[in-house]
């Protein structure tokens, strides 16, 4: 079978095609597979887990214990420092990095649902690290699979609503925009380009079904989830995280039977790359 594998540069938006290679199917109870991408130049080892519905990459020789989540946006190789060392599966979730994009507009709980092959490989419930979008997945899987989970790690995760940031009506000009096109008097474009004003970054760079998937993820809070996790859970968070203020957090906190917050001085969103060793301590602590 051939499987050709894109590869999304989230820094830059832009996607690169790889070469098709041929898939060695190795465990039919989890349909896994084996690709190779060529990443500037460097030929990076995934696998393949659901007939190609998902790519990860292995860290490790053994029986993986960790399974990691990426941000909107990234992939995989943002835990490629905090992962170093142990045995575990970097996920580039559906949408992103090598992995095919849904064909509908999903929720985190659908994405949770389509982690089953994955979750497969575990021989125990591996601790669960999860960044941003990620964790929004990683919360719902705990919530509603809490067998499958050992622990969770919870990175700048919009768990909940922003209190500091009250709901505002779209614009009379955006509304009669809107209401134009509806009618077939003004052309798509133009109606792209009024959505391209209001959109915040992640809006304007996202096309299709992965706007659509990022529309419903900002309108998700997890509330109810997080009072249904039963694992224990590490929050670790950016003081300057400026997308997800430690607010987010110490009210998640508040929600979880079983938490702790540990919160890194100088650092914003992106933990992952900008303190990577605070998520290894996290997840250490949950091995």
């Amino acid at each position: 079978m051939l499987q050709c594998v894109a590869d999304l540069d989230a820094r830059q938006h832009h996607m690169r095609q790889y070469p098709c290679r041929p898939l060695r199917t190795t465990s039919a109870r989890s349909r896994v597979g084996h690709e190779t991408v060529d990443l500037g130049g460097n030929w990076v080892p995934l696998q393949t887990y659901g007939d190609g519905a998902l790519f990860g990459e292995r860290h490790g020789t053994r029986s993986p214990r960790v399974l990691a989540l990426h941000g909107w946006g990234r992939d995989r190789s943002d835990f490629a420092l905090s992962l170093s060392g142990l045995d575990a599966i970097s996920l580039d979730l559906p949408g992103f990095g090598a992995s095919p994009v849904p064909d509908s507009a999903w929720g985190a709980a659908q994405y949770s649902a389509a982690l089953g092959p994955v979750l497969s490989e575990f021989a125990n419930p591996p601790v669960v690290v999860g960044h941003s979008f990620g964790g929004r997945v990683a919360t719902v899987l705990a919530s509603d699979a809490p067998e499958m989970v050992g622990g969770l790690v919870l990175v700048g995760v919009p768990l909940l609503h922003r209190d500091d940031r009250a709901k505002t009506k779209p614009s009379t000009v955006y509304r009669i925009v809107k209401r134009l096109h509806a009618c077939g008097l003004i052309s798509d474009a133009r109606l792209e380009q009024e959505k391209r004003k209001r959109g915040s970054a992640d809006y304007r760079a996202a096309t299709g079904v992965m706007r659509d998937i990022l529309v419903r993820a900002i309108a998700e809070s997890y509330e109810e989830e997080l009072m249904k996790v039963a694992c224990q859970v590490q929050l670790v968070w950016g003081a300057r995280d400026d997308e997800v203020p430690v607010s987010v957090a110490e009210r998640a906190h508040n929600l979880l039977t079983d938490a702790s917050l540990d919160v890194v001085a100088d650092v914003g969103h992106d933990v992952p790359l900008e303190a990577p060793e605070r998520i290894r301590a996290a997840i250490d602590g949950l091995l």
